[in-house]
């Protein structure tokens, strides 16, 4: 009969004909090793969303205001990293992150929103 090995450590494998690790603690760090490049990354992405939304709310207390690219900027914000848009009949485009979210104006100026159900866009 053919030896068996366990997946993660080697060892041998002793018991049942399909079992493909000598223990728990070998089948739980493969598994890990397996799901941590994909963990990573969305970890990573949603800890960017999670930051943008936050400077959205800090800078966005009352639901509506208007901010400059700079303070975004300066505050962490990441453009590249946001939930949906939103384009309206009239072609505005609001972009989002989560329930709040804003509408880019001239001279690098952004339309600060948040929208809820009150104030749908």
């Amino acid at each position: 009969m053919e030896k068996r090995v366990c997946l993660e450590c080697g060892e041998e494998i002793l018991g049942r004909s399909d079992k493909k690790f000598c223990d728990d603690q070998c089948r739980n760090a493969y598994n890990n090793k397996m799901r941590s490049g994909d963990d990573h990354l969305i970890k990573h992405i949603n800890a960017i969303l999670k930051k943008n939304r936050k400077i959205l709310a800090a800078l966005n207390p009352g639901g509506k205001t208007k901010a400059h690219k700079d303070k975004l900027l300066t505050k962490g914000y990441d453009f590249k990293y946001h939930t949906h848009t939103y384009v309206t009949k009239e072609n505005a485009r609001y972009v989002f992150c989560y329930d709040y979210g804003y509408l880019a104006l001239d001279n690098d100026w952004y339309l600060l929103i948040r929208n809820d159900k009150e104030n749908n866009v």
